[in-house]
């Protein structure tokens, strides 16, 4: 099985706001990122495709369907919501300069075990991540599988292919409308590439 993964385009939201999982729609530029996403992906053949069901990857998983070369169809679109971003709970549409300084750093500090107020650990992210990874790649041997996620999504699959502590997985850049590639067709899984 090969993985194809996708984070969503930018976002119309004002700087500086966290966001995890609002429900935040696409910027004004997404029609030329969805464009040079597909020049990225021509050439690619996908057998299935996921996204989370969050509206900034479902509306680009579904544009990317329009385009008939990557073989797939809007209707086969799978919504996984163990695709969505980190859940920042209370801080969700914050202004990052509003939580108090003391409480971000030790959040900040260990993000991998500690949540913000109703919101979720980087550790529990990573734990529906690799259920994800589990579940489809039980049943999609030889496969190309196509996932529009989020960067934190695609940093918790690296980490786990790369054996890395979740601590410092901001230090990977996963930019807006990017693709990265893990493939899992040997018994150790490897990385192809990462945020073309």
């Amino acid at each position: 099985m090969k993985l194809t993964l996708v984070r969503h385009s930018t976002l119309d939201i004002a700087p500086q706001l966290c966001y995890g999982q609002s429900d935040v729609d696409v910027s004004a530029q997404f029609e030329q990122e969805r464009l040079a996403l597909q020049s990225k992906l021509a050439g690619f053949n996908f057998d299935a495709v996921y996204s989370s069901p969050l509206q900034r990857c479902h509306k680009l998983a579904r544009a990317l369907c329009a385009d008939a070369s990557l073989g797939l169809a809007a209707d086969v679109i799978q919504l996984d919501p163990r695709l969505q971003e980190l859940s920042f709970g209370d801080w969700e549409l914050c202004p990052w300069d509003a939580i108090p300084r003391d409480v971000f750093d030790l959040w900040a500090n260990d993000y991998a075990n500690l949540a913000p107020p109703n919101g979720e650990t980087f550790t529990e992210l990573h734990a529906r991540t690799q259920s994800f990874v589990s579940e489809v790649g039980s049943h999609s041997h030889g496969k190309n599988i196509l996932v529009v996620t989020h960067g934190g999504v695609i940093r918790s699959m690296l980490a786990e292919v790369l054996n890395l502590p979740l601590k410092g997985l901001f230090r990977i850049g996963i930019d807006h409308a990017s693709v990265t590639q893990i493939s899992f067709a040997q018994a150790v899984p490897n990385i192809s590439f990462v945020n073309r």
